[in-house]
């Protein structure tokens, strides 16, 4: 047995989901689907929950990351809140039963509908990112003769040194207060007559994969909060956000969740406040990869391609970050020494010259009809994905020992239409 990633191993030279053949699977769905396994998103969501142990805290799982309601369900069974963002994020976490004190409501961009959508029923905290939205949460709130319980997302102006449109920390970043008006804003949210100021969030962007970037964010947050303290202001809670990244490549190391709390536990044990945690790829990304069929090997004067039933609206990462997501073949006989691999672009049918899986990749040599996995895709894969070109979205399936399930149907034509006007 060879280990590939977690919950996945070749198994009598087959890639395997835990004890399920991937390749069953594919027989039985068809492809593309994304495909995840149980066993490892507990083990990875056990993992934060045992790191953080020493003190009072809330892991509320980062639903962007992967908002299918199953996958939402188990870690909810597991103790987990949510974080949401936005008003369709909110309404999944409540329908599978994730209890209203255990959401935290982050976003710069909130609506109006959102705002009262979240205190009607009674969250745990919005993350207010602005004047302005703390204004419009104190108006609706007054209307609804509710005191609403709020955070203020702090800007530490902290490069997190990941992809630019993944960074959120830094002081040209769109997302939260600036750290020098912090005191300034939460003075005046004080005063307003239908706000609860509860906590103080931080949070500086995704795919974060070294540890400095956190304890430099935390140390300006906690000093701010001792400043806060000395101008009467006592919090209850402390949201430190989310971003710990996960290894695509082999080789690369990247900090454990445990590696994690060593580091910021620190800073924070003499704390009184609850700690929540908003995770979401480093729980669910490198369980789960994306499966296709090799529909054409074209070869070229100048490039060889691989072409492949994914594209770029069923996973955006490569195109939209040139992220790199390692491509294996499902069955192991079609790994080969270094020497019978081939240089490749895997490439999908959209209509797109950035509808790329991977750019310049050895890869061993394929046919028609081969099944390939698309490794680490289980964070912003599907709830990314699109209809683009009139593509109908894929499958996704959730394996438990020896059984899968198909947690979302995969869509057909008809889905493509629903809700427009036919005549």
């Amino acid at each position: 047995m060879i280990t590939v990633m977690k919950g996945f191993d070749y198994r009598d030279n087959e890639l395997c989901c835990e004890k399920v053949r991937i390749e069953d699977v594919a027989k039985k769905v068809g492809t593309p689907f994304y495909l995840y396994s149980q066993r490892s998103i507990i083990d990875n969501y056990r993992a934060f929950d045992k790191a953080f142990k020493e003190i009072d805290h809330l892991i509320c799982y980062s639903c962007k990351a992967n908002s299918n309601l199953s996958i939402c369900r188990l870690l909810k069974e597991q103790g987990a809140g949510a974080d949401v963002v936005s008003g369709g994020e909110l309404y999944k976490a409540l329908k599978i039963g994730v209890e209203p004190k255990r959401i935290v409501f982050s976003g710069v961009g909130k609506t109006r509908e959102e705002i009262e959508y979240a205190l009607k029923n009674n969250i745990l905290m919005l993350n207010v990112e602005s004047i302005p939205e703390l204004e419009l949460t104190d108006e609706i709130a007054g209307r609804l003769k509710k005191k609403a319980p709020i955070a203020l997302r702090i800007n530490p102006d902290i490069d997190p040194n990941t992809h630019p449109h993944i960074s959120t920390g830094l002081a040209k970043s769109k997302f939260g207060i600036e750290i020098s008006r912090a005191k300034e804003v939460y003075k005046k949210a004080k005063e307003l007559e239908n706000i609860e100021v509860l906590g103080i969030h931080m949070h500086i962007g995704s795919q974060i994969t070294e540890l400095e970037p956190f304890v430099d964010s935390l140390g300006k947050i906690v000093e701010l909060i001792k400043e806060l303290e000395k101008e009467g202001i006592e919090l209850r809670y402390l949201d430190i956000g989310g971003g710990l990244g996960i290894s695509y490549k082999k080789g690369e190391k990247t900090p454990t969740p445990k590696e994690f709390a060593k580091k910021l536990l620190s800073l924070i044990k003499g704390l009184k406040y609850r700690i929540i945690l908003e995770p979401g790829r480093a729980i669910i990304g490198d369980v789960g990869i994306l499966v296709t069929k090799v529909l054409y090997v074209k070869k070229t004067s100048k490039k060889n391609f691989v072409i492949v039933d994914v594209a770029m609206n069923d996973l955006i990462r490569p195109s939209l970050y040139d992220a790199y997501h390692e491509i294996i073949p499902i069955g192991k006989s079609k790994v080969q020494s270094p020497k019978s691999k081939v240089m490749v672009d895997v490439v999908g049918p959209v209509c797109e010259s950035g509808d790329y899986l991977a750019k310049d990749r050895e890869l061993a040599e394929v046919k028609s009809g081969d099944l390939l996995a698309i490794l680490d895709a289980g964070a912003y894969g599907f709830s990314m994905s699109s209809n683009y070109n009139a593509r109908p979205k894929v499958a996704e399936i959730l394996v438990e020992k020896d059984k899968y399930c198909i947690i979302r149907k995969r869509e057909g034509y008809k889905d493509l239409i629903r809700g427009e006007q036919e005549e």
